[in-house]
């Protein structure tokens, strides 16, 4: 009582929650839900107003468009097409899509407040945190002990894809959304930024410096694709998940499309994934993904380099068993659906290591020696 809004946000005074004015003042309660029925009606959008109440009397100080995070817009939008007050064609086109994506991705909590340390393009979405690693071999390795691990280059190149696979996401000091690391995080789901041009990354030092701040080779970041921003340290996670109204919203989409959308799918788990996100069937598998796992890499790596026609067919057996596997599970789940499968067409340069990779690897032989 006796205290202006500015004191509020001043913070000299702690107001009481609304509903607490119910039992208080219940007909100036009254009152107030009725002026929000009314601008919401009058607006057809949520409304941020501050209202006072002086001598008895209830007072609206001014109204504005409330600011309000996805899981709010969906929810909203959803409420006032069953209300009336919009239409469903309305309420899908106030979702702008690059938005929506980032409910289908982990998010950091807003609840936890951090100062980013640097600041990219948001390539793709979703956030991660881990240890920092300058090499995809490193990445491989560690992904394989268990540990979350974010990749750090300059840049990245097709060589680099068994990182990818590793890493929870990729940091690029150069390069935009058209960029390798952009353009194949995405494919993969996985978080990325992109062009950080505030970070130079020295891979022989292993290290990151940004500003005053030196980053080594295991320390921990986090990287949020959907806004750009790295952060030093873990960042609390918020998962996924599928609220009633965003099903709502993505039903009303399929009804009002003309156009279906297929997905890229190369595993059974991508499959699965994309079944899940209403995919009406897969697009593209592309077999030769289906050997990035780092137990099948190495039989692909035999049949390359394989010196007689009875190796390469050796191998070449046991790849055809686990194709078979996968075409079962992936025609199984995605069925009656279609599905568009491209026959093997391997990048050797993905398969094999580069030559510095080897360079490196005489030189640790020689060292042993």
């Amino acid at each position: 009582t006796n205290a202006q809004g500015e004191d509020v946000v001043a913070g000299i005074r702690t107001p009481k929650p609304v509903a607490q004015l119910a039992t208080e003042m219940p007909e100036l309660y009254r009152q107030l839900e009725g002026l929000r029925r009314k601008l919401e009606t009058h607006y057809r959008e949520v409304q941020d107003f501050e209202y006072t109440i002086e001598k008895g009397v209830l007072y609206c100080l001014q109204t504005r468009n409330g600011k309000m995070n996805t899981t709010a817009m969906v929810r909203t939008s959803v409420e006032m097409a069953h209300e009336g007050l919009i239409t469903r064609e309305q309420a899908l086109l106030r979702i702008k899509p690059e938005i929506l994506e980032q409910l289908l991705h982990p998010r950091l909590d807003s609840l936890h407040k951090a100062e980013p340390i640097a600041q990219g393009l948001p390539a793709s979405p979703g956030a991660a945190s881990g240890h920092i690693v300058f090499d995809a071999d490193r990445a491989e390795l560690l992904g394989k002990a268990g540990e979350k691990v974010i990749l750090v280059r300059e840049e990245t190149k097709p060589e680099d894809i068994h990182g990818f696979f590793a890493a929870q996401g990729v940091l690029t000091s150069r390069g935009g959304k058209t960029s390798h690391a952009a353009v194949v995080a995405r494919g993969m789901g996985k978080p990325c930024v992109a062009g950080a041009e505030g970070i130079h990354v020295d891979v022989k030092l292993r290290q990151a410096v940004i500003g005053d701040k030196t980053l080594h080779e295991g320390d921990y970041i986090t990287i949020d694709g959907g806004t750009g921003y790295v952060y030093k340290g873990m960042i609390p996670m918020v998962e996924p998940t599928f609220s009633d109204e965003l099903k709502k919203l993505l039903n009303w989409a399929d009804e009002a499309a003309s156009m279906k959308v297929m997905a890229n799918a190369d595993t059974p788990s991508a499959a699965k994934k994309a079944l899940s996100f209403g995919a009406m069937g897969i697009g593209l598998c592309r077999t030769e993904r289906m050997f990035n796992d780092v137990d099948r890499l190495p039989i692909v790596v035999e049949m390359i380099l394989a010196a007689t026609q009875e190796e390469r067919e050796g191998a070449l057996d046991r790849l055809k068993d686990i194709q078979r596997k996968d075409f079962r599970e992936i025609l199984t789940t995605m069925a009656p659906r279609p599905v568009t499968i491209r026959l093997l067409d391997p990048p050797i340069h993905e398969f094999l290591p580069t030559e510095d990779v080897l360079r490196d690897e005489l030189q640790n032989l020689k060292h042993l020696k």
